[in-house]
Order: C-alpha cells, then structure tokens, then sequence
C-alpha cells in the first residue's frame, strides 16, 4: 500500500506554485501518494487529480490589506483548510502532513492527527514576523509578537523543517530551537529543462531595442513599485526610449502599481500582464535582455531567497538587483547590484547593464551554469526525499 502524504499550502493555488508543484512530483515519481489542500485559482474546479495528484481546493477570501483584513483572512483560511483535511482522509490515513507558510497557523491540524501518528513537517517559505515588519510603517507590538508565537509553536510541532536558504536554517536552530540535524536545506531550484531561453518574439519589444521583465507577486514588500519608478528615471531623465519594460504578476499592489505607472505618464513603456500562462512567460523571457529584482532591503527581502533571481538564470538572463545578502548567495556573478533601496542607481545599473552587450551575454551564462551546476531541482530533490524516506521508513 503506497505511502499517502499531505501537503498543505494556502498562498498559492497548485499546480501556480511552482515549488509545491515539483514537491508534488518528486513524491510521486518517488511512489508516494501525494494530496494537496490550497486555494482556488480562477477557473479552477474544487477537485482534480493531476498527474497522480489529488488537489483539494476552496474558494479564496481576501478582504484586503490592513491588519484585521489578515486576521479575517487566515481565520477562514484555516477552517477551509481543515474541513478539506478531513475531506481528504477519506481516501487514507496520512503518514506525514507538510505545511508551507505564509501563514503559520496549521500546526494545530497537524497535532490533531498526531492521533493516527501522522508526522508533521514544516516547509518554511516565508518568515511570517519579517514579514509583518516589512509591509507596514511602525507596525504595533502586540501583532509581532503574535507571530512570533505561532512561529515558535510551528517548529516545535514539527519533526523536520525544510528551509529555503541557510539563513532561514539558522532562524529554524536559534529561534526556533530545532536540533540541527531536524532542518534540511531545500532551495526553490528552477527545472532548467523546462525553462530556457528559446527563440525570441520581436513583436514584444514593441518597437523598441531592449526589453526587460520582471516576473513574481506585487506585494508592499517585493518592490514593483521601485521598478515603475526606474523606468520612469530611465525615459524622463536618461532619455532613454529604447527600453521596453514588461511586468508579469499579481498580487495586493497590483492596482496601485498601475495607477502609478499612468500617474509617471508611463503607459507606453510599461505594460502589466496579471498572471500570464506559461507560454507567453518562455516568450517575454526568451526575448528579455535583462531580468528585474527590485526588492528593497528590509528584514525579510535581506535573508528571503528570490525565486525570479534564479528563473531570470536559468533563462540566461542578467540580473539587476539591490545588493542583498542572499540575493548574492543565490546569483553571485550572474547579477549587477545597486546601492539597497535607491531608485537612481537601480535606473542607473539596469542601463549601464543594456549597454553593454558582452557583460549581458557574460553574465547570463553564468547564471544559467550556476543554475545547471548548483541550483536546479534535480539537485535539491535529492535533498527533499531523503527528508521523506527518513521520516516513513517505518510506515
């Protein structure tokens, strides 16, 4: 009888969630069952099974962006989440529930299941307190340290942690207390037989000569907007009109980067895709000369990995970032970096980058060897199993 695994994950619908998707895969070409509890995306069903995988989905409710909205918004999240667990059990006790976060509230579901000696493991994605600081201005106390609590109770549930860089490795043993032996590192990796650089799409330059893209959520945190201002900077004050810039994405900004792109008169150079399937993405980046990481430094951008870092590498394209500390673990040489957090010399480096041609080309093998190399999934799925064939040798 196969093995059944659960995975929980409730900020991205399956298979959107590039990372959750290839966990999927990994388990189930390892012969595990695999089901998964998340929320819709549009126009998806309730139930499916793809690719062996059982995917368990409820509608999404976000009310908005202040504090409460959040509170109204994981509360409901949490109960779909449970009455879809149960739904799920139908089909078989689980050997291991998996939890990714944001949020860190489902380790009470998994202490509910320690009943039928289902382990839990935690796969950390985001820190949940940094986080808080890094999308309001002077945040209250008493949230914080609300999220730090379920933080803690969150690792202390969990049999093993699977963090996404080292520095999220040292949070899980000094913060958390985790024995160091109880977290394994497990980067996002891009597959890079899936993405790479094909033939490029003139027509969506625009007329123009360069084309630069940014792909990723448009939250407060993640810094669209600095990259609306440098285009700005680059047609008002370089002069510059031979730069197309094209944002894939979504997220709670995404209105408000609009709105800012038409108030800087911008709409001829900056065009917004929402969510773009996968075709039109290998397109943009395909044809892209240049990939955009506009995060600004705060407490969780400086120690978060950048999952569009490493799929601009994989697409052979140079990096334009702020000089943050994992941000250079993952992208090393394959980047240029700007001063953190001051839009004229992010303007200033992704130009000087469009104008050199050799370093592009440079820069943009390298980060695709680093991806081959170091980076990709099949070198971090080795790393995932061996978590899972540890904790169900004896199931």
């Amino acid at each position: 009888m196969q093995t059944r695994i659960l995975i929980i994950v409730q900020n991205l619908p399956v298979p959107f969630d590039r990372r959750v998707w290839l966990e999927c895969q990994a388990l189930t070409s390892a012969g595990y069952r695999v089901a998964v509890v998340c929320p819709k995306g549009k126009g998806d069903p309730g139930y499916e099974v793809i690719d062996g995988v059982e995917i368990h989905r409820y509608r999404p409710y976000a009310p908005g962006g202040s504090k409460l909205s959040f509170v109204a918004e994981y509360a409901y999240s949490f109960l779909a989440t449970a009455w879809h667990t149960l739904k799920a059990r139908r089909n078989g006790r689980f050997a291991v529930i998996q939890a990714c976060n944001p949020p860190d509230i489902f380790w009470p579901i998994a202490l509910a299941f320690r009943l039928e000696r289902t382990k839990f493991v935690f796969d950390h994605h985001d820190l949940c307190p940094e986080l808080f600081l890094s999308r309001f201005e002077h945040p209250p106390a008493l949230p914080f340290k609300g999220l730090l609590w379920l933080e803690r109770r969150t690792f202390r549930t969990a049999r093993h942690v699977i963090s996404t860089n080292e520095s999220y490795r040292q949070i899980a043993i000094e913060r958390g207390g985790k024995s160091p032996g109880d977290v394994t590192v497990v980067r996002t990796g891009p597959n890079p037989d899936r993405l790479k650089r094909g033939p490029a799409d003139e027509e969506l330059k625009r007329g123009r000569k360069h084309l630069v893209a940014y792909i990723g959520v448009m939250g407060p945190q993640d810094g669209v907007d600095i990259a609306v201002r440098a285009a700005g900077i680059i047609v008002r004050e370089f002069g510059r009109d031979d730069i197309a810039f094209t944002l894939i994405g979504s997220g709670d900004s995404y209105d408000e980067l609009v709105a800012l792109r038409d108030e800087l008169n911008l709409q001829g150079h900056v065009e917004f895709t929402g969510r773009a399937p996968d075709e039109l993405v290998i397109k943009i980046m395909s044809t892209a000369s240049a990939g955009l990481s506009p995060d600004p430094k705060n407490p969780l951008n400086d120690v978060s990995t950048m999952n569009k870092t490493m799929e601009y590498m994989a697409f052979e394209l140079p990096v334009v970032a702020f000089d943050l500390r994992e941000t250079r673990v993952s992208a090393q040489d394959a980047a240029v970096y700007a001063t953190p957090n001051d839009v004229h010399e992010y303007a200033k480096a992704l130009v000087g980058l469009l104008d050199d041609e050799a370093a592009r080309a440079q820069l943009g093998k390298l980060g695709r060897a680093r991806v081959e190399d170091d980076l990709a999934w099949s070198h971090q799925e080795r790393a995932y199993l061996g978590v899972y064939q540890r904790l169900t040798a004896k199931n």
